[in-house]
């Protein structure tokens, strides 16, 4: 498979030291059948008094920690090497009481699905959205339902970053036609849970295949998992009109977005104390099965 290596660093900058409560951080990628952590840090200055870590009810990766120490500037340097492994949704791999939309889901499946099936939004303005999909009959292929509805969001919503918190609700991105990649991913989430397919969102990192710059390339990002019968979860990303898990790791997978923030946490001082977060990403291929330069 081929070797990723991953640099995310944060740093929060202040007036002068400042407390700090606890931390929770989502940032080591998921362990999952088409990508495997060999290796991994992560750096806190000032060093936490403890840092625990756990695995949530989504099977994600969680840290956690507690800080003693004051400090003027807190940063967090995680360095990541994986196995990853490309792989494209296969209609042949599709079980066939499922290769035409609509299908029931099996009743062994329905249990762990359950979440990934509520309908996040009213249905209305999402199902007509998706109903030119559909056949006169209702029906439709279920392959090229994924694909279509994806490459389409892709090529007729404007794809723009937006720093604010939070998601906008899928009747507010459709009306504005335009959105962020996690605004996008929850569009295409409503749409597919609206047609009784079960679908989750996914965070974790990007590679830009062709940015050689060594200082960035790689950017954070989400998009959708959806749950086919056969091939299981199937990565769908709107934002780019990608279909399968091409140049995208997952760090974290949960029925909404506010369960997979990278990180999040609480300091004690004055509001202006506050200067800035700074935040880079760098996403780059190893050169080779030893040690990569950007994890040493």
């Amino acid at each position: 498979m081929p070797i990723l290596s991953i640099k995310h660093v944060t740093i929060y900058r202040y007036h002068q030291p400042v407390a700090f409560g606890e931390h929770r951080m989502m940032l080591r990628p998921r362990d999952d059948h088409d990508q495997r952590v060999i290796e991994t840090e992560l750096k806190i200055t000032p060093r936490p008094e403890r840092l625990d870590w756990s695995r949530d009810k989504f099977g994600n990766h969680v840290a956690t920690a507690a800080f003693t120490a004051q400090a003027a500037e807190l940063c967090f340097i995680s360095t990541i090497r994986l196995d990853h492994a490309p792989a494209d949704f296969d209609r042949a791999s599709i079980a066939g009481y499922a290769r035409i939309c609509p299908f029931r889901y099996r009743p062994k499946d329905l249990g762990r699905l359950k979440r990934y099936l509520r309908v996040p939004t009213s249905q209305a303005a999402v199902e007509r959205w998706s109903a030119g999909f559909f056949g006169a009959d209702g029906s439709a292929d279920t392959h090229d339902l994924l694909r279509g509805m994806t490459e389409t969001i892709c090529r007729t919503f404007d794809h723009r970053a937006r720093h604010e918190e939070g998601t906008r609700s899928p009747q507010k991105t459709l009306r504005l036609g335009s959105g962020s990649c996690r605004d996008l991913a929850m569009l295409l989430i409503a749409i597919l849970r609206s047609r009784g397919l079960a679908a989750r969102f996914v965070s974790g990192y990007l590679h830009l295949d062709d940015d050689d710059d060594d200082t960035s390339g790689g950017n954070t990002h989400a998009w959708v998992q959806v749950y086919v019968p056969g091939p299981g979860w199937i990565d769908l990303d709107p934002s780019a009109g990608v279909v399968g898990n091409r140049n995208r790791v997952r760090v974290a997978v949960v029925p909404h977005p506010r369960a997979a923030v990278p990180l999040q946490g609480v300091w004690f001082g004055r509001a202006e104390d506050h200067l800035a977060m700074d935040v880079a990403v760098k996403v780059k291929a190893a050169a080779g099965p030893g040690v990569c330069k950007e994890c040493e």
